[in-house]
């Protein structure tokens, strides 16, 4: 066996004749272990949170969208939607078109948007199927529309009421001199027939119409569409079918898969899962002063035994090896039963929903081997830097 890990390994499991450092010891001990199993339980709410915010875009953004990359829209053939038909990685895709305008009813208003959506829609988009709050989805061809819980909450709006009109106004195009109303707006009346609920934000957002229906309204021609939605096939490569797309509409068109739909949202909580990582690892490193504090008085109390040592032709980098070794050991022992610990509480959490947010909502945890990765490999980089600067006291100097 290596001689600085055998002599590193006693050091650590035997106890010192002086108390005081074996209090300190373990001292250091217990704020490794506890700041491993804090830094993984904080680590794994931020996933849950991050996968409980993301769970409302997901259930709203396709898994790929194809956008124009000038202007608001772009000219899709029969050709075009052959190809997509034909690709094996796609599930369903869906012909949208989506602008702000101005709603009005009852004497409120509000500025949203309108978004006109195909018959696949309902195929490519889960939010027609699951998260309806009232009423039903819109039927092909007709005047009926969708709208958001915040749209209706905001304008006192119900489903079929027929007393008062929903309309929406929609400014016409190439109009130099207005002289009325009728020449300065596309208008007309909407039947509510559903409410959705997603999220506040996004119930706040559209309103949802036939595509024919906002093609008429927008002046579009018939082929031509704000985007186009796209659901994959569960385990595609995602950036082999980005590249077929791009072949299909000869790179005039920009493809987003959902992160880049929302990039603001995941910058946002990636930032924010870096903060809480640098502040709960502040917190180990201010509890490794403890490790580094034990490791040099370790050093005074055996400095009759390294002296032997160095006598008998040890060298001096040896020595420091020794207790290099043994705040390292500690570290690595001290992470292991830090995630031992940590893991069965986000484990706990998740089985038995013991912490909960509402009365029917749980704090989400999710357990993930990456931040097990992240965590024990900053716990061993931090001790061990801690270890290396208490080592450094072991000198020639400090023998003689």
């Amino acid at each position: 066996m290596n001689f600085s890990l055998y002599i590193a390994k006693r050091y650590l499991f035997s106890k010192s004749k002086n108390n005081a450092i074996n209090i300190i010891t373990g001292i250091a001990s217990v704020g490794i272990i506890v700041g491993t199993m804090a830094l993984f339980v904080v680590l794994s709410v931020f996933s849950g949170l991050r996968d409980f915010s993301l769970s409302f875009s997901n259930d709203f953004d396709a898994d790929l969208k194809v956008i124009p990359h000038v202007g608001k829209s772009f000219f899709i053939s029969s050709k075009q939607e052959n190809q997509l038909k034909n690709l094996k990685d796609i599930a369903s895709f869906s012909k949208v078109v989506e602008e702000r305008v101005l709603f009005f009813f009852d004497g409120k208003e509000q500025v949203t948007y309108l978004k006109g959506v195909d018959a696949n829609f309902t195929e490519t988009n889960i939010l027609s199927q699951n998260n309806i709050f009232n009423g039903q989805w819109l039927k092909p061809n007709t005047y009926q529309v969708v709208i958001g819980y915040g749209i209706s909450q905001k304008l006192s709006l119900g489903l079929f009421d027929f007393n008062n009109p929903f309309e929406v106004y929609v400014p016409r195009k190439g109009k130099a001199v207005i002289e009325s109303e009728a020449d300065a707006f596309n208008k007309t009346t909407l039947i509510p027939v559903g409410i959705y609920a997603i999220s506040e934000d996004l119930d706040s957002k559209y309103v949802f119409c036939d595509l024919a229906l906002a093609q008429q309204l927008l002046e579009f021609q018939s082929n031509q569409v704000s985007g186009i939605e796209i659901k994959l096939k569960p385990n595609v490569d995602e950036t082999n079918i980005i590249q077929k797309l791009n072949a299909i509409f000869q790179n005039k068109a920009e493809i987003k898969n959902r992160a880049q739909q929302n990039a603001t949202l995941y910058k946002m909580l990636n930032t924010e899962n870096i903060a809480v990582y640098l502040i709960f690892t502040l917190v180990i490193i201010i509890a490794l002063f403890n490790l580094i504090g034990a490791l040099i008085m370790m050093v005074l109390d055996k400095k009759s035994n390294l002296k032997t040592l160095f006598n008998l032709g040890s060298e001096i980098k040896d020595l420091k090896k020794i207790f290099l070794l043994q705040g390292t050991l500690l570290s690595i022992i001290g992470g292991v039963i830090g995630l031992g610990l940590g893991i069965i509480v986000v484990i706990i959490q998740q089985q038995y929903k013991l912490i909960m947010i509402t009365e029917s909502l749980a704090y989400p945890v999710v357990f993930t081997f990456q931040n097990v990765l992240i965590v024990f490999g900053t716990i061993v980089l931090l001790g061990f830097i801690a270890s290396l600067i208490a080592s450094s006291r072991v000198t020639k100097k400090l023998l003689d």
